[in-house]
This record gives structure tokens, sequence and C-alpha cells, in this order.
């Protein structure tokens, strides 16, 4: 049996520049589940409690029936009614979904045959599988701490974009390709990502 590890065989969803330019990427089906406020508030580590178990349940039972796969790298997208929060690090104002990347064959009654089969958790019933479909997109790989984002960002929005005549079409999104509980801060590896279309005429 070959055991579906999605790094290794969507290297554009996976593999990036350490500077910003321009993906496509076709619509994809993720679990997802959504809070606020700060990465470090209780309610982030709740949603990852939560989403996890599901992802592994899904995991197991397609074992099962000889299509296993590697639950991939976890990612969020994060917005706030004012984009500039990010950039000045307004934390409490962020608003996020916790996401897990599915293979094409998962299925709502996979999720619905997992969450049947785990002692409920204040948050299981919050995960949903739905599809993403991002398009276009500006991305890079940030490599550093998470708070030393806000100036790539800033970037981004008010040069690459403009220059580009491009504008915000989803929300930011973000690939955690590193253990933040095993890696040093300074070598964490993240992919940013933002979905964008045309400036209208």
């Amino acid at each position: 049996m070959i055991k579906l590890d999605l790094k290794k065989t969507d290297k554009t969803y996976y593999t990036t520049k350490e500077d910003w330019h321009r993906v496509t990427l076709p619509p994809l089906p993720y679990l997802v589940i959504e809070g606020t406020g700060a990465p470090e508030d209780a309610g982030f580590a709740e949603a990852m409690k939560a989403i996890y178990p599901l992802a592994y349940g899904i995991k197991f039972a397609a074992k099962s029936k000889d299509r296993d796969f590697v639950v991939p790298p976890v990612s969020a997208q994060w917005w706030a009614d004012d984009p500039a929060a990010f950039v000045d690090g307004r934390r409490d104002e962020w608003r996020w979904r916790v996401m897990l990347r599915m293979p094409d064959f998962v299925t709502q009654a996979d999720l619905d045959a997992a969450r049947a089969a785990k002692t409920p958790g204040p948050r299981t019933g919050d995960v949903i599988l739905t599809t993403l479909d991002e398009g276009e997109c500006f991305q890079m790989l940030h490599v550093g701490p998470y708070s030393s984002e806000g100036p790539e960002l800033a970037r981004l929005h008010d040069e690459i974009m403009p220059e580009a005549r491009m504008t915000f079409g989803g929300l930011h999104h973000e690939i955690y390709l590193s253990d933040p509980a095993r890696v040093a801060p300074e070598k964490l590896k993240t992919i940013l990502r933002q979905p964008i279309v045309p400036l209208p005429d």
C-alpha cells in the first residue's frame, strides 16, 4: 500500500521561494474550525484538540481501506475587520480558521464516521469539511518567528500587490511547515499566502 504524502506530491502548495511570487491553486478539501483571538489564546489550542483527532480518525479509517495518507501540516486563515491589525500586531482583533488539508477522496461521510467514533470534545462538533478555492495567489516562505511576519505583509499589501494591479481575493493563509515545540523561533518555516484578484479598471 502506498501512503499518500501531499507534501511530496504537491510541490506548488508546500514548496516555495523566499520572496513573494505568484502561484495558482485548484479547489482543495479541508477540515476547518473557526475562532477568534491570538494564537496563544486557549481557544486556538482547543480548536487544535478538536481537529487533529478527527483528521487521524479519517486517516486510520482510510488506511483500513488501503488508502492511507500522511496528515499534512496544519494551516490557518487569518483576517480582521481592519487588515492593519496584522501589520500592527493587534492580536485581540484577529479571527482565524484552523485548517487541515485532506486528500480528494475524503468525504462528509468519512468525517461523520470519525466524529461518531470519538469521545465528543468541547468543539468536536464544530469541525466541518469544506472546499477552499484560492485560485491565483502571492506566496512566499517566511523563515523566523511568527511575530516577524509584519514587514513582509506590509510590503505585500503596500507595494507588491498595488504594483501588480492586484487586490485581496481571499483571506490571508499560513501553512506551518515547522513544529514550534521542536524548532527554534528563528528557524521556523511558514508559507505566507494571499489570494488575489485584479483591481477594477
